[in-house]
């Protein structure tokens, strides 16, 4: 226990030391929140609070615009809506903003803009964090679409969603079929619903979740990577070290998560990156892709027999129903994306009924989250993005 607890303190002081060099260090955008970036790229941002089903309070972001109607970006796992304006004037927020969209930039549930419920404190106890995709999709991204028709008098949006965000967009249309009239096109980029075809490191962690999952349960830990968090903090200031943390944290370690490129993420880049990633989500967040990796089904959440059959009257959980997809949809993904493997999208691909738009992305080396951070997505992916907008 002596020797645990020594090990304890040496890390939290380790942390803090690093962040002591790393706020003076560190880029501004690694600093700034989504509206601060905002007002640095030109556009003011205004901030909605949304109220979900079960109470959950969301920041919905809105950069006005008049000419080309709403749309409405979601982010991935361990993300947030920082992630789609923290390249600046190369990001898709302000790149659509500045084509005259009306952009709106959404989080779900848990997250460090998700924090928040009319009951329920996130501190006090695992009730907040009883919650996983499932739970953002049926009702953090219902909600979120609903509050943007009220607000705009519009009937139906457009929406872009990366990893996650697609995840649940899949969720809402197959278990809430009537939103199939609200969304009128969807572009998901690097599209995630089954997992069936992961490789290692990645398949062997999730055969390996059980046995994490029980220390996690154990130490009663629901939220992971809490912004701020000794942990948190600890992961950013090790990664931050110039040159040396790119090289081991993102080159080396991130890279077998993501996919190899060390091309389109540059040093100072990765510097901010992680003032805005990770952030939080909760651990069954975690299990639910985990038993979909194992089941290699794209199911709800397995409670267990007999919660299952409580719940869904049957002893396993069943599928999304994918044909209840209806809308007009736009994937694109990439060979080298090691969490969005093209044979899973290929199995997407056929399980949704109506003809889409695919696109596989033509750099050899881009990875999962080139779709949200790299330096090129002007040349390479926002042509796709912006025709896919308008053919909706």
């Amino acid at each position: 226990m002596n020797t645990l607890l020594t090990a304890v303190i040496w890390l939290t002081v380790l942390s803090v030391s690093f962040s002591i060099l790393l706020d003076e260090s560190r880029p501004e955008d690694a600093t700034l929140s989504f509206t601060e970036l905002g007002m640095k790229y030109g556009h003011s941002v205004e901030e909605h609070d949304v109220v979900t089903e079960d109470g959950y309070i969301l920041t919905l972001f809105h950069i006005h615009g008049e000419t080309k109607g709403p749309v409405l970006v979601m982010h991935g796992i361990f993300d947030s809506a920082d992630t789609f304006i923290i390249r600046g004037n190369l990001s898709l927020i302000i790149t659509l903003a500045n084509k005259g969209y009306d952009v709106w930039s959404g989080n779900t549930r848990g997250n460090k803009y998700g924090r928040r419920h009319k009951h329920l404190d996130p501190d006090a106890g695992p009730k907040f964090w009883d919650f996983s995709f499932h739970e953002a999709g049926y009702y953090d991204l219902a909600a979120l679409v609903d509050f943007i028709l009220e607000f705009t008098g519009e009937q139906s949006i457009r929406t872009i969603g990366h990893s996650q965000g697609t995840t649940i967009h899949f969720i809402l249309l197959s278990t809430r079929p009537e939103y199939n009239e609200k969304i009128k096109g969807f572009i998901a980029l690097a599209p995630v619903a089954f997992l069936s075809n992961l490789i290692p490191p990645l398949s062997t962690l999730t055969k390996a979740w059980p046995a994490i999952n029980k220390f996690l349960k154990a130490t009663g830990t629901e939220e992971l990577l809490r912004d701020h968090s000794a942990a948190n903090d600890l992961i950013e200031s090790l990664c931050s070290q110039g040159l040396i943390g790119y090289e081991v944290c993102y080159v080396l370690l991130s890279s077998t998560a993501f996919g190899f490129d060390p091309e389109r993420i540059e040093p100072h880049f990765w510097e901010v990156i992680l003032g805005h990633f990770p952030t939080s989500t909760s651990r069954r967040t975690l299990i639910h892709f985990a038993q979909i990796a194992v089941s290699k089904r794209f199911t709800q959440y397995d409670y267990g027999s007999v919660i299952n059959f409580r719940k869904y009257k049957s002893l396993t959980p069943p599928n999304y129903n994918l044909e209840k997809v209806t809308i007009n949809i736009s994937l694109i993904a990439s060979g080298n994306d090691n969490l969005s493997r093209l044979k899973d999208v290929d199995i997407l691909r056929t399980m949704l009924p109506k003809e889409l738009k695919y696109h596989v992305m033509e750099p050899m080396l881009w990875n999962h989250v080139d779709f949200t951070w790299a330096k090129d997505m002007d040349i390479y992916l926002y042509p796709y993005i912006l025709s896919s907008l308008q053919e909706f």
